[in-house]
């Protein structure tokens, strides 16, 4: 076996064991051991990507090469290895971009423990993309679920508890889901692991055998993992969760941690209970609806918002919208679509919480759209940084948002029963996302009283060290002109990582 097939064991080990060792650090030191964790976690990732891609297959490893319970399986191939790249790039600059307001939102003593949570982030988030095992699957959930409360609720200030209470009760409510889903699956099939678990479920089907116990548990599953990757009317945590936490925490929980459960949810279809059992039960028709009720209901409760932090955070359902619908198309462009949006929404969302940090700084920490009025000047990256934000949302050429709906467009022409919901309720939500984001943008350049705060906006600035936060961005805007100007062999790759998947 090469050195390189132990990398995603080795990735996720060192996450944790990250976390370990910054408990006993002070809170710089902890921040440095988590960005070299991150970085080199990120590295392991490429040399993964680059090794499946060079012999254009997956493997598995088997930890400690005991057998099934007492052994745990890791598994990587081409779509591995990329998502587990781009969540560590999104994850680096996310850190990057936030870190001098975190030390300056969290109390010094408990620094720390804010590293200890991305840590821990970032070893679940590596082991929802590389296992094989779905009770392991399930105890990262969980340990993904408890960073995320540690790093909303850490802040202490305004309606942070308020905001990690009701992330608590609805991650609760998806986890026991996504356990009980689990529970009748071993019942049925005896099996954990992902491969003999997709074994079984075949035989059973072609003995017609078990079928509302299976229906039912791809419900379960469905729904469990849905309200925990934020899917309307499952969303009303997203708001309060992404518009109080750290700039750091929402760029990651919003970028990052509901993808973790897409892909999850992804790999369950295809690796256990097989994508065409799926599209024979007429789940993805659900899944297809509630993602084109998400596209404009979220669009449109954007629109009502005047408080920046929470108008992205409606913005964010809206965007995981897009992702179901595409999965709920029950084709493989479609499939190819909504992953690849995921990727998008993950580096694109992540730029906008870190852009508007800038922009805060320069008017007085307000996020109201008034107090904003000017700030493009006071702060023009931060400024740039939202605008190629905004624009890859609304679909600009060139960025990366223009190449998913294009995606999901043409892969609509693939499922004539769909194509023309999903044209109309791409046409709307490209209008409606246009209204919310341009609107602050054309803000954010308007010149009146608020411009007059330049002199004050941009000492308050140099107060935070902006030099993290300008590489944050220029980061951000990179992977997404790259994501938008590369889009063909990452597309490429997204098939082909989909294929080995079956």
């Amino acid at each position: 076996m090469s050195l390189v097939q132990n990398f995603p064991f080795f990735s996720i080990i060192i996450a944790m064991f990250s976390g370990i060792l910054s408990s006993v650090l002070t809170g710089k030191q902890a921040r440095n051991v988590s960005l070299t964790a991150i970085s080199v976690t990120t590295a392991m990732s490429a040399a993964v990507l680059f090794f499946c891609l060079k012999t254009g297959e997956s493997y598995t490893y088997m930890m400690g090469h005991f057998p099934a319970p007492w052994g745990n399986e890791i598994r990587a191939g081409v779509l591995e290895g990329l998502t587990a790249l781009l969540f560590g790039l999104v994850m680096l600059f996310s850190v990057i971009g936030g870190m001098e307001h975190t030390f300056l939102d969290v109390e010094e003593s408990k620094t720390n423990l804010f590293f200890i949570m991305i840590d821990l982030m970032l070893s679940s988030l590596l082991a929802l993309i590389y296992t094989n095992d779905l009770f392991t699957a399930y105890v990262f959930v969980e340990i993904n679920t408890i960073a995320g409360c540690g790093l909303i609720m850490i802040r202490q200030v305004g309606r942070s508890f308020t905001s990690a209470i009701w992330y608590m009760v609805m991650s609760q409510l998806g986890s026991g889901l996504f356990l009980i889903g689990l529970t009748l699956l071993y019942d049925v099939t005896g099996h954990l692991l992902m491969t003999p678990a997709k074994e079984a479920v075949a035989v059973l089907e072609a003995a017609g055998s078990y079928e509302i116990p299976l229906l039912v548990i791809l419900a379960v599953i469905s729904v469990g993992l849905a309200i925990k990757s934020g899917l309307f009317p499952f969303h009303s945590w997203i708001p309060y969760t992404y518009g109080y936490a750290t700039p750091t925490a929402s760029a990651v929980l919003s970028g990052l941690v509901s993808k973790g459960y897409i892909f999850l949810l992804i790999k369950i279809f295809y690796r256990v209970l097989g994508r065409e059992n799926v599209i024979a039960t007429r789940m993805v028709n659900v899944l297809f609806i509630f993602g084109l009720a998400g596209m404009i209901m979220g669009s449109l409760l954007a629109i009502l918002e005047k408080d920046t932090r929470r108008m992205i955070a409606y913005s964010s359902v809206a965007q995981i919208g897009y992702i179901y619908m595409g999965i709920g198309l029950g084709t493989g462009g479609g499939m190819v679509a909504a992953v690849f949006h995921m990727f998008t929404h993950s580096a694109t969302k992540a730029l906008l919480f870190i852009s508007a940090v800038g922009l805060y700084e320069v008017s007085g920490d307000k996020k109201d759209f008034a107090s904003l009025r000017g700030a493009g000047y006071r702060n023009p990256l931060a400024g740039i940084g939202f605008t190629v934000g905004a624009l890859s949302m609304v679909g600009f050429p060139m960025l990366s948002g223009f190449i998913s709906k294009l995606l999901f467009a043409t892969s609509a022409l693939d499922s004539p029963h769909k194509m023309m919901p999903t044209l109309i309720g791409l046409a709307v939500s490209t209008v409606l996302n246009a209204i919310y984001f341009l609107r602050l943008v054309i803000t954010l350049y308007r010149g009146g009283e608020e411009t007059e705060k330049t002199d004050q906006g941009r000492e308050t600035a140099l107060l935070y060290h902006p030099g993290m936060l300008r590489l944050a961005i220029c980061g951000f805007i990179l992977l997404n002109l790259f994501l938008g100007l590369n889009s063909q062999p990452i597309v490429g790759s997204i098939a082909a990582g989909l294929a080995m998947f079956d």
